[in-house]
C-alpha cells in the first residue's frame, strides 16, 4: 500500500434513561465506572453537559482498524453507561421536549455558559470530528483553504438530526444550525499559510468574543495536540458504517486537496454559507452547490462528482469499495435523517425513533 494518511474520529453521544429515553446527567458516574485497560487505545471524555460523553479513537491507517477502535470505544461507553444506570444513543440533538443540559462542573464550562447565555443553554448537541494527518501546519492550512466548498457533501452524508425537543425541524441537520450560534463557528476565508492562520487565531482570541484557542470552532482547523487537520462539520452518525464512510471520504478529500497543483479558486464567504445551509436543510434529498461551479444541482450528482474527484485517494487507501457502497445506501434511504423520519412515521413517534437509534448505536458491538 502506498503512503496513506492516518485518520481518527471523535464522536459525542447522549446518555439516556433506558426506559424513557430521556437524557440523564450521569457522565461523571459513567466515567468513574469506566474500566479502561492499558492496551485500549481509545479514550472517553466528558463534554460540556453531563448528558453527553465522548469517544476519541487512536489514529489509524486502514479503515478496518479505525472501525475496530470506534466499536471498542462504543462498547466501553455502553458498559460504563449501564453501570451508571443509563443507555447510550448516538444522535446529534435531543429528541424530547424539556431537555436542557446540566453543565459539567468544570470552571471553563461554567465560564462558557455564563458568557454565552442562551447560545450555550439552548442545549447539548453531538457531532463527529474527523482528524486527518498532515505534514505540518503549512500543508494543513493549504488543505483548510481548499477544502471549504467541498464540506457540504460531508454535512449531507452525515446529516442525522431532523428532530429537536419534540418537533420535526424540517432540516436534515439541525445540529449544524444550532452550532452556528457560537461566535467562532463556521466557514472561514483563506489564510494563505501557517503564519496567516496563527495570526488570525491570535487576533480572534484577542477580540474577547471567545475564551481561548480551544473555542476556535472553524469548520476546519489545525489541531492543537496532533499533526492533523480537524474537520468538524459532521453530525454524529448512529451507524458505525456511516461514520466510516464519512471518515474515509474526509481522508480522501484531504489527500486530494493537499496534492493537487491546480485547485479551484476559493469561494466568497456568502457562497460558503449558502452551500452549508442547503446541505443542512435538505441533506441528500435536495440540491447541493456544485464545488466547481457553485450552481445548485441534485445532491446525488454532487456526491458522485466528489467521489470521482477523489477516486485516486480512495484507491490508494483501499477505501473505494467501502465508500461507494456506503454512499449508495445513504442515497437510497436519505441517510440518518431519512431513517429517523421513517421510524417516526406520520404520527411523529419519537419513542420509536429512540428505540431505533438505541438499536443501531449498538449494532455490531459485542
Amino acid at each position: 500500500m502506498a503512503s496513506v494518511r492516518k485518520v481518527g474520529v471523535e464522536e459525542e453521544m447522549f446518555l439516556v434513561d433506558p426506559q424513557t429515553y430521556h437524557m440523564r446527567p450521569v457522565s461523571a458516574r459513567a466515567m468513574e465506572a469506566d474500566e479502561r485497560e492499558d492496551d485500549q487505545p481509545e479514550e472517553l471524555e466528558q463534554e460540556l453537559f453531563l448528558q453527553q460523553i465522548e469517544v476519541n479513537t487512536e489514529p489509524a491507517h486502514p479503515l478496518s482498524e479505525l472501525r475496530a477502535h470506534l466499536a471498542a470505544g462504543r462498547e466501553r461507553v455502553v458498559s460504563a453507561a449501564e453501570k451508571a444506570g443509563a443507555a447510550v444513543i448516538a444522535v446529534p440533538t435531543p429528541l424530547f421536549p424539556g431537555h436542557e443540559g446540566d453543565v459539567t462542573p468544570k470552571p471553563r464550562y461554567q465560564e462558557m455558559l455564563d458568557m454565552y447565555g442562551a447560545v450555550g443553554k439552548r442545549g447539548p448537541v453531538c457531532g463527529m470530528h474527523v482528524h486527518v494527518e498532515v505534514d505540518g501546519d503549512d500543508e494543513g492550512v493549504r488543505v483548510l483553504d481548499r477544502l471549504q466548498p467541498w464540506l457540504p457533501v460531508l454535512v449531507a452524508l452525515s446529516a442525522n438530526s431532523p428532530f429537536d425537543r419534540g418537533i420535526d425541524t424540517s432540516y436534515a441537520s439541525w445540529r449544524e444550525q444550532v452550532w452556528d450560534g457560537w461566535p467562532s463557528a463556521g466557514p472561514v476565508e483563506p489564510f494563505g499559510d501557517a503564519k496567516g492562520y496563527h495570526e488570525a487565531v491570535r487576533r480572534l482570541v484577542n477580540t474577547d468574543a471567545i475564551i481561548d484557542k480551544a473555542m476556535v470552532y472553524f469548520d476546519v482547523r489545525l489541531a492543537e495536540l496532533h499533526p492533523t487537520v480537524e474537520i468538524r462539520v459532521a453530525d454524529v452518525c448512529t451507524d458505525i458504517d456511516d461514520a466510516m464512510v464519512v471518515a474515509a471520504l474526509t481522508r480522501a478529500l484531504v489527500e486530494t486537496m493537499a496534492s493537487e497543483d491546480d485547485p479551484e479558486p476559493p469561494w466568497r464567504i456568502e457562497m460558503l454559507r449558502a452551500g452549508r445551509w442547503l446541505s443542512r436543510r435538505y441533506g441528500l434529498t435536495g440540491s447541493l452547490l456544485h464545488p466547481q461551479t457553485g450552481s445548485p444541482v441534485p445532491a446525488a450528482e454532487v456526491v458522485n462528482f466528489v467521489l470521482d474527484r477523489v477516486t485516486d485517494a480512495l484507491r490508494t487507501a483501499e477505501d473505494e469499495e467501502t465508500v461507494r457502497d456506503g454512499v449508495e445506501l445513504l442515497l437510497n434511504d436519505g441517510g440518518g435523517a431519512g431513517r429517523q423520519r421513517a421510524a417516526a412515521g406520520d404520527d411523529l413517534d419519537l419513542d420509536a425513533v429512540a428505540q431505533d437509534l438505541l438499536r443501531r448505536t449498538r449494532a455490531g458491538l459485542s
